[in-house]
């Protein structure tokens, strides 16, 4: 190795070849056309392109579908399932098992043969998922047509009838409030009948709020995730080991041992 100021035997090589290839250019003519061509790609610095902001206030303003007077989905319209015009501020506050669907004029909703007979197969959760007719479990999520045999709007596609197979909270009427009989079973352990028969009915996010069960928690796993909590995932066979009628029934008694200092 050389010291400071001298070169090293890789340098004065590197420099020679340096040389040798300048050269060899050179005698092709392409030295000429290096130089030509970065002379052609670098601009000065004042021809480079100058941001020009663009004036807006002749534009005309863009507005969401959905904040339009024909606020029915893009899915039903295309379908023709909704009139034209509709406006959600005529209509009237309904049940969440049985929300508004104008049907056109002519148009006659029905079921298969086939569907109708395998809509009734299972009563828990349902059979037949329906995007447009299917109302949206809160838990699951599944927007299936209830196996409810007496269903008039799953079954017969009477539009203003309620779903008999979805619960409906008596004080928010939301979807929150929405749940299918198995999820109804499994997660809050109450009988789809019963909620059926009590009017005064209130689903759990409603019953936390108005204080009437500070622990009786709503469990899906999107609202576990608001609280900050890891969502339970099947936890109904660990619940009823313990002796617990369901999930919620397991998760009030562990937020009542967490506040208690248990």
């Amino acid at each position: 190795m050389g010291r400071l100021g001298v070169k090293t035997d890789y340098e004065q090589l590197r420099k020679a070849q340096i040389l040798e290839n300048q050269a060899r250019l050179a005698s092709l003519g392409l030295q000429k056309t290096v130089t030509e061509l970065r002379s052609i790609t670098s601009k000065p610095q004042s021809e480079k392109r100058k941001n020009n902001k663009v004036d807006y206030s002749s534009t005309p303003l863009r507005r969401s579908n959905r904040l339009k007077a024909n606020s029915a989905p893009p899915a039903r319209r295309k379908l023709g399932l909704v009139e034209e015009g509709d406006d959600e501020d005529d209509i009237e506050k309904r049940p969440a098992n049985a929300p508004r669907l104008r049907v056109k004029d002519g148009l006659m909703l029905h079921l298969s043969q086939e569907a109708l007979a395998r809509r009734c197969i299972s009563k828990e959760r349902g059979t037949i998922y329906d995007p447009i007719l299917g109302i949206c479990c809160h838990f699951c999520r599944q927007k299936k047509l209830c196996g409810e045999e007496d269903c008039k709007r799953c079954g017969d596609m009477d539009m203003d009838q309620p779903c008999l197979g979805k619960t409906d909270c008596s004080i928010c009427h939301s979807s929150n409030g929405v749940l299918c009989r198995g999820c109804l079973k499994v997660r809050y352990g109450e009988e789809l009948e019963e909620v059926r028969a009590n009017k005064e009915w209130t689903c759990p996010h409603c019953t936390e709020e108005k204080g009437i069960n500070p622990y009786w928690i709503c469990n899906s796993s999107l609202c576990l995730k608001k609280r900050k909590m890891a969502p339970t995932g099947i936890a109904i066979f660990r619940a009823r080991e313990m002796g617990y009628k369901s999930v919620a029934h397991l998760l009030m008694d562990q937020l009542q041992g967490v506040v208690k200092g248990r």
